[in-house]
């Protein structure tokens, strides 16, 4: 493949890397950072970079075997040396291409294994961020990070690492080769070089800087599709198909026009690369004629040295390529190792240990304050003792704090003052994989995961058997459903359970927890989109087995919240009464004019 026929994405089969092309600091510290992770396989890589040395050093041989033809053979007439040189000739191209394919499968393996653990180290620090980072970033544009852009990563270990070795191999052997040859010939060859290097060295200035913007509206795009594949319903339901097009149109009009940049710069550059080149070789053609009708060079000499000088071009042409090549994947890099270098918010603190024993389930709120704004504060010194097994309703208008003060205690935020302790401990001081073994969370919106109903309870307790299973199931008045579908536990629900209806989700979901057994349940919004005789049926199952666990339950259907032992109410982020439900309606409260509220006609 010629350079002038490469795309920028579609780059040389040996790309290489060379000391003419003069990198900026961010660019060599992102690239060794990403060769940081050849360390694990460094006896596969070295092993890929010898078997494309041997193949470099078969290409070679051609040229020199192509002179003895015409020097030694056709001029000097001596037909018997004509067998063994061309057996020599088929013997460097046979052994050539078997370090080739070598090199080929051995470099692929690095790759997919390099590239693996690049994943599952961003996968692995996307377990270890606070919520906060994905709520302030789309589904699909984190999603871009873990796909798409480390699939440009890749294409570093791919087109890159073992081209470097080639291409410096190429380089250095032939140009040893042309001094050698004639050293006249071979310092007029250098000529375009420090133009080659000035060159390149603009380009990456230029492109490196279209690639960050490339990168950043691949992601825009893909967060785009995501939720617009996910509110499907919706803008068939409002009739918004056109909307979305505009929309998606826009996007992918604005990632085009960014590539396009990149594209129209490498337009100038690869052809006026090549033209450089060019007038290498012509100028050695101009010269070396000369010297061949002097007699100082003969025939052979001439077309060796031009065939040495055509393969020291190509590896010249394949460093513009991989740098350019490199910029697109050192700028999907840089947001790869975002993820990676990103501190969480919410984290372990040193020396944390875990309990030994699980915990009791008392809960204590200390003066705890919170603001997800400094301006605009969600908790007021909220200060609450709730014993071991007894069962709690937070209520309050929308906004109040409620959620919040949950989500406070199983640390997906942390507290801005204040504390909040289980069994006496600071939250803080505990271990945060122990501390959310403890609590069981019923979400407003349940989440389902696309696979088997019997996937998704495991999620409660990924050794539970199928009594255990089906006896949550039942607890949470579930099986009867369950059994009647096509497959029973073994039915595959789909994306967010999409095959199943609210209140059957939401029942899943509550068995789910049951099977987890934590000392701590959270019920937000729990029984809301659940029909009145399944929800009578769920919380006579729940008076049972919330018996001596440690229960918070956020409801605005008040009329629920009779039988719990104690009703806490949050008026703008601040605890404001707290008793059961008839002593609370009885003082004439915030309480009883959300219940007059609810039940005014």
């Amino acid at each position: 493949m010629s350079l002038a026929a490469a795309s920028p994405d579609s780059l040389f089969e040996h790309p290489a890397c060379c000391p003419i092309v003069l990198f900026d600091q961010s660019f060599v510290k992102s690239l060794f950072r990403v060769l940081q992770y050849l360390r694990p396989h460094r006896r596969l890589a070295i092993t890929t970079l010898i078997c494309a040395a041997c193949a470099t050093a078969m290409e070679l041989v051609p040229p020199w075997v192509i002179k003895i033809i015409i020097d030694d053979v056709i001029q000097a007439k001596q037909a018997t040396l004509l067998p063994w040189v061309i057996g020599l000739l088929i013997g460097a191209y046979v052994l050539k291409n078997v370090f080739a394919s070598l090199r080929i499968r051995l470099n692929n393996q690095l790759e997919q294994k390099v590239v693996h653990d690049l994943r599952r180290q961003i996968f692995s620090a996307l377990q270890r961020l606070s919520i906060t980072y994905f709520e302030n970033r789309s589904t699909g544009e984190i999603m871009s990070r873990v796909t798409n852009d480390t699939e440009h990563v890749e294409r570093i270990f791919i087109d890159g690492l073992e081209g470097m070795l080639t291409a410096s191999l190429t380089l250095i052997g032939i140009t040893g080769l042309l001094f050698m040859l004639n050293w006249k010939l071979a310092a007029l060859s250098l000529l375009p070089i420090p133009v080659l290097a000035l060159s390149a060295s603009w380009f990456t200035s230029k492109v490196h800087g279209y690639y960050r913007g490339t990168r950043q509206s691949a992601a825009e795009l893909n967060g785009y599709l995501q939720d617009a594949l996910s509110g499907i319903r919706e803008t068939m339901g409002f009739g918004r198909q056109g909307h979305e097009q505009a929309r998606f149109n826009r996007l992918s009009q604005a990632y085009s026009d960014k590539n396009l940049k990149a594209m129209v710069l490498w337009s100038v550059y690869s052809p006026g690369m090549i033209l450089v080149a060019a007038f290498g070789t012509v100028l050695i053609l101009w010269y070396g004629a000369g010297e061949v009708m002097e007699g100082r060079l003969t025939l052979g000499e001439l077309v060796l040295f031009l065939s040495y000088l055509a393969m020291f071009y190509v590896p010249i042409n394949q460093i513009h390529s991989v740098n350019h090549m490199l910029q697109h994947a050192l700028a999907a890099s840089e947001r790869v190792f975002e993820v990676l270098d990103t501190v969480p918010q919410v984290s372990d603190r040193p020396g944390a240990v875990a309990p030994v024993h699980r915990a009791h389930g008392e809960v204590r709120f200390d003066r705890v304050q919170f603001h997800y704004r400094p301006d605009v504060p969600v908790l007021r010194g909220v200060s609450v003792t709730v014993p071991v097994g007894e069962r709690v309703a937070l209520v309050g208008m929308s906004g109040a704090g409620k959620s919040t003060l949950l989500k406070l205690l199983m640390r997906f935020y942390d507290v801005t003052d204040g504390a909040i302790s289980i069994d006496g401990k600071d939250i803080r001081d505990l271990p945060i994989a122990y501390l959310r073994q403890q609590i069981g969370f019923v979400q407003q919106e349940p989440f389902l995961f696309n696979g088997t109903v019997k996937d998704n309870l495991l999620y409660g307790d990924l050794t539970a058997d199928q009594d255990r299973l089906e006896a949550a199931a039942r607890a949470a008045r579930a099986h009867e459903f369950i059994a009647a579908l096509p497959e029973g536990y073994d039915t595959w629900i789909g994306e967010r359970g999409v095959k199943l209806s609210v209140g059957q989700k939401q029942r899943v979901s509550i068995a789910r927890v049951l099977l987890k057994d934590p000392p701590i349940v959270i019920f937000d919004e729990a029984t809301s989109n659940i029909d009145t005789e399944t929800e009578v049926k769920i919380r006579e199952a729940l008076n049972e087995l919330t018996m001596g666990r440690t229960t918070f339950i956020i409801a605005h259907r008040l009329s629920t919240l009779h039988d719990v032992d104690r009703i806490l109410v949050l008026d703008s982020g601040r605890l404001v009464e707290e008793g059961r439900h008839d002593a609370l309606l009885s003082r004439g409260g915030v309480y009883a004019g959300l219940y007059e509220a609810q039940f005014q006609v």
